[in-house]
């Protein structure tokens, strides 16, 4: 076993990781705003009332990684290790994140704010956006087959640039598909 390697620690109100793979581990309270975590691998590990707020994420792997209460302000994801890119975000604020170009399917946003984030090309197919505010978030050329918008709110979304098949809304959501035709709906 490598001294870079970490399995099964839990870490607590830390503030730099100086390991390159942690597998099975979790993060309570810790500050790792501004960092640079780029090369490092997150494989089956928990960030619960984290910031990562604007952290270096270059060739940063993230497999299975669940994320409650953080603030991941400012992350761009795009340029993560795309292979077995997995997480899950639960009551996390997402603000201003990149996720351009990223296969992202089955990704569960739970209670989240997702305000101006870039979604751009992404293949979201089958992601639940489950009471997630996506005020001016960014839906342009992205596969959205199967993906659950019925609890979603403040989206904006073109369906004639974006890919939609068996894509659920509600019924109060459906003026954010419409947005494009400056029209008025009344409740």
């Amino acid at each position: 076993m490598s001294e870079n390697y970490i399995f099964d620690v839990s870490f607590t109100r830390i503030d730099s990781l100086v390991h390159k793979e942690y597998e099975q581990c979790s993060f309570t309270n810790c500050n790792f705003e501004n960092q640079d975590l780029s090369g490092i691998q997150f494989i089956d590990c928990f960030f619960t009332a984290c910031n990562l707020s604007l952290v270096k994420t270059n060739a940063t792997a993230f497999r299975n990684v669940h994320f409650s209460d953080c603030k991941l302000l400012g992350i761009r994801f795009d340029t993560c290790n795309s292979f077995g890119l997995s997480f899950q975000f639960d009551q996390c604020q997402l603000n201003h994140c990149s996720f351009f170009n990223r296969k992202i399917t089955q990704t569960i946003f739970r209670d989240s704010q997702l305000e101006s984030v870039d979604f751009s090309e992404c293949d979201l197919s089958g992601a639940l956006f489950d009471n997630c505010n996506l005020q001016h978030a960014v839906f342009d050329q992205t596969q959205l087959d199967k993906a659950d918008f019925r609890t979603a709110y403040n989206y904006s979304i073109n369906p004639e640039i974006n890919r939609m098949k068996k894509t659920a809304f509600s019924l109060a959501g459906i003026a954010g598909l419409l947005d494009k035709y400056d029209i008025i709906i009344e409740h």
